[in-house]
């Protein structure tokens, strides 16, 4: 009988320590029964070696990717040790960097790391608030709705503390975006925080917000995303709180669902009536974010925008691969090209139009990692964004139960239990963590090809393998020749001065 009460003492003393510690939101919220996945996650890759799968074969993000999250925004050792275990020759697409002869031999003297953007966001426009990126690498668009209150607390917080910009996604902006990240504001098709009655769009009421909300820095119109492009987006009645329907403007404890298509423009023309509309109304920069399908519509607007005053500031491109939201499976797995096929054909309408140094270029879709982000800079792209990454820094352990509202570790959850496990002072400082090794690793690599800044990346550094022993350059495959970025060594002299005077943050 002694041992049972010193079992149920140590026990006692285990379920007081998992519910009063943050760091972990399994163990606040699954008290003892939680350390479990902690132990098997330990001998996880001896049972994958015999048992189950390897590092490379999980889905959508293999043990080996989480693994280096979790480690970056822990702080813990991100090396891997004996060699790679992937099978370089014989995996189709798979990345090679070809590095320099003679890399770059310079120190990185800010514990931050930074990249600012090498174009400055609205300047070609005049727009009144044009300004520069301070971060190449930025959270992507996730709605407070999709993800909890603390999650989203954590991402802004994790993005001031790294100098990122946070999207707030479609959902529109709320009191838990306000914690001293610049913000990107999203517009969908259901206008929340510009909406009248009816659901259309109100400007007097976008011109509210955007005087409400100075921390505003630029305006992203959305017309699709990667995980269901061509469909609305739908939050289940569940997570309809009574602060999400009112910074919403729809009812609460009722599903809300965002129509596919705009009411304000119905074609490119309007379109761009309507970009400058929100331009002329803020004095932001505007921009579009978009998954590719069909190509009349990017060919119509690199045209326009070359011919007439009208035009964008940004194009974001996601790749089809992206999923931050939850959707029906055909539209995950089979609408919208994946990104590398999307971007190259979008970025090559602008080039034929010469307006690639004229627009900013972002990307996303599972970019969240030093290779996806050498080659998405490659393609042409001024910047990045992270959105599954993002929820991985701060704790999701792809457990993929978004879309039921049943989020084990309280990310993408409305459940009030399951949200206080997760604790956002904690969660934000890994997520400015990863993102801070993210962009060391982004310019180590560029060191190691020879240049300064992921901006000079072009399809001289990347190969992909081919998948038969033999590799496929970038222009036999999307069609990109090596002049198609070299913009001489002024441009590189800029950039090198860019890189200079970027002032050393110190902010914790």
């Amino acid at each position: 009988m002694t041992w049972i009460w010193i079992i149920l003492a140590f026990l006692g003393l285990v379920l007081v320590y998992d519910l009063c510690q943050k760091k972990h939101a399994i163990l606040r919220n699954f008290p003892i029964i939680g350390h479990f996945r902690y132990i098997l996650e330990a001998i996880g890759p001896e049972l994958r070696q015999y048992i189950v799968t390897d590092n490379d074969e999980e889905r959508p993000f293999t043990r080996d990717q989480r693994r280096w999250i979790y480690a970056t925004s822990k702080k813990q050792n991100e090396y891997f040790g004996f060699g790679t275990d992937n099978d370089l020759e014989q995996t189709p697409n798979y990345i090679l960097i070809k590095h320099s002869s003679f890399p770059l031999n310079r120190p990185i003297n800010s514990p931050d790391y930074p990249i600012p953007c090498a174009k400055v966001l609205g300047q070609h426009r005049n727009r009144r608030r044009a300004f520069r990126m301070p971060s190449v690498v930025n959270a992507s668009a996730m709605s407070y709705g999709s993800l909890s209150a603390a999650a989203t607390e954590a991402i802004n917080r994790g993005c001031a503390l790294s100098g990122a910009l946070h999207n707030t996604g479609e959902g529109g902006v709320s009191r838990h975006h306000q914690h001293g990240a610049d913000l990107i504001w999203q517009i969908g098709t259901g206008y929340f925080g510009c909406r009248n009655r009816d659901g259309g769009f109100d400007l007097s009421v976008f011109r509210d917000t955007i005087q409400k909300y100075p921390q505003i820095r630029a305006i992203e119109i959305k017309l699709s995303q990667g995980a269901k492009a061509g469909l609305g987006g739908i939050v289940p009645a569940e997570k309809v709180t009574s602060e999400i329907a009112a910074i919403r403007g729809i009812e609460p404890g009722k599903s809300c669902f965002s129509p596919p298509s705009h009411s304000a423009f119905s074609d490119t023309d309007t379109l761009l009536d309507y970009a400058e509309l929100l331009a002329e109304t803020s004095g932001l920069p505007v921009g579009i974010k978009s998954a590719v399908g069909q190509m009349e519509f990017w060919e119509q607007l690199a045209l326009r925008m070359s011919t007439d005053s009208r035009g964008l500031d940004f194009v974001t491109i996601d790749g089809g691969e992206g999923g931050t939201g939850a959707a029906p499976l055909v539209f995950s797995d089979h609408v919208a090209l994946p990104f590398k096929q999307a971007f190259s054909r979008v970025y090559l309408k602008f080039a034929e139009q010469n307006l690639t140094d004229k627009v900013v270029f972002l990307g996303s879709g599972k970019l969240g990692f030093p290779e996806s982000a050498i080659l998405a800079f490659a393609l042409g792209c001024d910047g990045i964004s992270v959105g599954r990454e993002a929820m991985l820094a701060i704790g999701c352990i792809q457990a993929q139960r978004c879309h039921t509202g049943h989020c084990p570790t309280g990310v993408a959850t409305q459940n009030a239990w399951l949200m206080h496990g997760l604790d956002p002072m904690q969660k934000s400082a890994r997520l400015a963590n990863y993102l801070k090794v993210l962009r060391k690793e982004i310019i180590r690599v560029c060191h190691a090809a020879g240049v300064t800044h992921p901006t000079l990346i072009d399809s001289r550094h990347v190969e992909l393998s081919d998948g038969q022993l033999g590799v496929r350059t970038l222009e036999s495959i999307y069609g990109y020749s090596a002049a198609l970025r070299q913009r001489g060594p002024e441009w590189a002299a800029s950039i090198q001065q860019l890189m200079d005077e970027t002032p050393v943050r110190h902010k914790d």
